[in-house]
């Protein structure tokens, strides 16, 4: 069986820390979960738990948008072509 992470661990895998309180950016996994279908967690007792796939479409979202600094139609419409 896959592991699950939680959003926090998302959130530190993706270095998605806020500097001044070292708390994880939840929100920004939440706001890239209702903007993009493609990702799709496990909701076990309202809490979300992400597979390995959605932590990789999480990652390139992150990189496109803040380092590519695509907008996010922009990264929907590469994510269609390559999903």
């Amino acid at each position: 069986m896959k592991k699950l992470s939680t959003i926090s661990e998302v959130c530190e895998i993706l270095g998605l820390i806020n500097p001044k309180t070292n708390k994880p950016l939840n929100y920004v996994i939440r706001y890239w979960e209702k903007e993009f279908k493609q990702i799709k967690p496990k909701i076990i007792n309202s809490h979300r738990y992400y597979s390995s796939k959605d932590i990789e479409i999480i990652k390139n979202i992150k990189f496109l948008s803040k380092e590519l600094k695509i907008t996010i139609a922009g990264v929907k419409k590469i994510l269609e072509y390559n999903i």
